[in-house]
């Protein structure tokens, strides 16, 4: 079985996975599982439909998310990684809520680029109750979300998608001038052209024994579309373009975040969000197994200001019931 070591104690996949239970829960995932050279039950993580039935195996056993599935190409994210960006972001939240997680549809989140799979939706909703707002560009992720947050009880109501209609923008044209987010999280664009994309692929199918497997350019085991995978300049403009536009929803948005891929990124990061004027800039760095990853987040409000921004999300709850 594929170990998984290190990440946020409420994260729920801690640990191996339990492919005997995903089974029952999914038995369509039985079709992918084999013994690994250690002997141990996995799955071919090159192979894309085997990802994804593990994903909705894991969708349906830990969240009761019965229905889910994405078109072909789009990207189909590892969730156990998504979780722990979703579980620092709750703690990021809870410094100014004197330590206490703040739970509940009072809670709202702008998720950046929500894709197709719904994935940070899913789990920030189950895990904590909170709503969800995504937004996306390509209208095709935006009715694959759509249809399974209507398809699943469990999280109808608690999210909607919105489109961005210009690539050029982030906010502009998608905040609305009564929104007020609690958070806003993003998986950006990593890649600066498709061939960054493939080559970066092809590494990682070298890395599995598997480059040359009858592919003249080795298909990427996550999928993605082109929205997805890159955008001119990678994700340091598109961060960039993130910090400068946060400027126009600054009092609307109590801390903004983003997943930065390359460590070496980050100066040039830090540099546009001071640029923007925000107060406070934190890096969370997170680890799962050999992989390393981190968010950025930001805000313009100040610790007496953030304060205030919690106390009043808790009386319009009670107000609201």
């Amino acid at each position: 079985m594929s170990t998984l070591s290190l990440f946020h104690p409420r994260n729920r996949h801690q640990g191996r996975y339990d492919f005997t239970e995903l089974i029952k829960s999914m038995p369509e995932l039985g079709a992918f599982v084999r013994a690994n050279p250690h002997g141990d039950q996995s799955i071919d993580f090159a192979n894309r439909a085997a990802v994804q039935a593990l994903n909705a195996a894991l969708l349906k056993t830990w969240y009761g998310v019965s229905h889910w599935d994405i078109p072909e190409g789009y990207l189909c994210p590892p969730i156990p990684g998504r979780g722990d960006y979703v579980h620092h972001l709750a703690d990021l939240l809870a410094e100014c809520n004197a330590g206490v997680i703040p739970r509940g549809p009072a809670v709202h989140v702008l998720d950046i680029g929500t894709g197709a799979s719904a994935i940070y939706p899913i789990i920030g909703h189950f895990d904590y109750g909170w709503r969800f707002t995504g937004s996306d560009i390509d209208p095709g992720a935006v009715k694959s979300a759509q249809a399974i947050i209507q398809a699943n009880p469990g999280i109808r109501g608690a999210a909607e998608v919105r489109r961005q209609k210009s690539p050029a923008h982030i906010f502009k044209g998608l905040v609305g001038v009564n929104d007020r987010f609690d958070l806003t999280l993003c998986n950006p664009p990593f890649y600066s052209s498709s061939e960054d994309a493939a080559n970066n692929s092809e590494r990682k199918w070298r890395g599995l024994g598997r480059a040359g497997a009858g592919h003249k350019r080795p298909l990427l085991n996550f999928g993605g579309r082109d929205t997805e995978l890159w955008c001119k300049g990678g994700e340091v403009l598109f961060i960039n373009r993130m910090a400068e536009e946060s400027t126009t929803v600054q009092k609307q948005v109590l801390w903004f975040s983003t997943l930065v891929s390359k460590e070496s990124n980050l100066p040039e990061v830090y540099r546009s969000i001071k640029n923007a004027g925000a107060l406070h800039v934190r890096t969370v760095d997170m680890t799962q197994g050999q992989k390393k990853s981190r968010f950025v987040a930001w805000t313009f409000l100040n610790r007496a200001d953030q304060k205030a921004w919690h106390s009043r999300r808790e009386a319009n709850a009670i107000r609201n019931g």
